[in-house]
């Protein structure tokens, strides 16, 4: 593998492991307006933001071990 080849893997890595606490924030955002929306339409406050925040949460960091997994194989 050539110097240039190992730098852009390197770069490739890089770029995808910086995405993770990106997409921590969006979804956990997602969960919290999803949650917002459904409590503000059923008059439910604050049962649906709660639930959907801590589902948020959970798919950011299934998001995260995916990656991480895959950039380790």
């Amino acid at each position: 593998m050539t110097d240039n080849q190992e730098k852009t893997r390197d770069f490739v890595r890089l770029t995808r492991l910086s995405s993770i606490g990106i997409a921590m924030i969006v979804c956990t955002a997602m969960g919290y307006f999803i949650g917002y929306y459904l409590d503000k339409w059923l008059h439910s406050s604050p049962w649906f933001t709660i639930i959907f925040i801590i589902t948020g949460v959970a798919a950011g960091f299934l998001n995260a071990y995916r990656t991480i997994i895959k950039d380790i194989d």
